[in-house]
């Protein structure tokens, strides 16, 4: 169960978190088109931060303009009522779910003029794929459940409908006895995980999928910038699911995933079968600098004051 914090933010008012309803025929309900972003907020020595809030903000806005959402409220707004939503909340570390979606209305697949709603919602939630798995890594399964075709979904948004193609990837992984689930494009080459993208070492360089077909992810965005500060090449390049195999490690990364070792690829060992020398290096930084421990990556944090 979702730990209930105090109050959810909707439509530019504060609601209890028990009173936060909609309708049963709201529109976004039954069709799946909404528009989401998953933010997180650390606790650091000045006090909560959010991680690259700007960044997050502006992707959600653009999710909304592939799909000709008009949200009715600023980005500027957006930001302030997300960092007012974490201090109402009087909370340390947590994380953030604003959600953008096609109001009670007109019914059928086109919205004839159906409100469009906003609301953010904080709580505490922790490692996503556990702590066990930060620490030692873990075991997926490729899916049978291929990525969408990028012209069945467009994929630089994060629509709350394309996730029921997550959901079944990861239903059939945790079904096999797997932590998570590992997607392959249409044309078979290793795509990203069910919520997460994936990079790969070999022969020290640092390996991730493209954007031809994933979610222009924040977190991974964040990862290539922290190896190359480090020296630690990076190529953005299709792979193939026997190459991660024999790659030298592995790891997810995501909002939730944080950087996630991958220890184990159907039933292959990645590596020595725990976190890599780079894997660990770049986790140990990125924790760092969302915990505000790394002044130079300091303009990625917004202090909730």
């Amino acid at each position: 169960m979702i730990p209930k914090t105090d109050k959810i933010w909707m439509d530019g008012k504060f609601v209890d978190w028990d009173n936060a309803n909609i309708h049963v025929m709201t529109h976004s309900l039954h069709y799946g088109l909404g528009v989401f972003e998953g933010i997180r907020c650390y606790e650091t020595p000045k006090g909560p931060a959010i991680f690259r809030l700007d960044e997050h903000v502006e992707r959600l806005f653009n999710s909304a303009h592939i799909f000709l959402i008009d949200i009715p409220f600023s980005k500027e707004e957006i930001k302030k009522a997300i960092i007012e939503t974490v201090k109402i909340n009087k909370i340390k570390s947590c994380y953030i779910r604003p959600l953008v979606y096609i109001g009670y209305g007109a019914m059928g697949l086109y919205p004839k003029g159906n409100p469009i709603n906003v609301s953010i919602a904080v709580w505490s939630w922790g490692t996503y794929l556990g702590e066990e798995g930060i620490e030692k890594g873990i075991r997926v399964k490729t899916s049978s459940f291929i990525r969408n075709h990028v012209n069945a979904n467009m994929t630089r948004g994060k629509v709350c409908g394309y996730y029921v193609n997550s959901q079944l990837a990861k239903k059939e992984a945790i079904s096999c006895g797997y932590d998570e689930a590992l997607l392959l494009d249409t044309e078979g080459y290793v795509s990203e995980g069910s919520g997460e993208n994936i990079f790969i070492v070999r022969n020290n360089v640092l390996k991730t999928t493209p954007l031809t077909s994933i979610l222009e992810g924040i977190t991974r965005n964040s990862i290539i910038k922290i190896a190359e500060d480090n020296g630690i090449t990076v190529k953005e390049e299709r792979f193939t699911r026997d190459e991660l195999y024999i790659s030298e490690e592995a790891f997810f990364t995501g909002t939730a995933a944080e950087v996630t070792p991958i220890r184990e690829a159907d039933g292959r060992i990645i590596g020595e079968g725990k976190p890599g020398k780079i894997t660990k290096k770049i986790q140990t930084i990125f924790f760092d600098i969302v915990k505000g421990k790394n002044k130079k990556y300091k303009s990625w944090l917004t202090e909730v004051k």
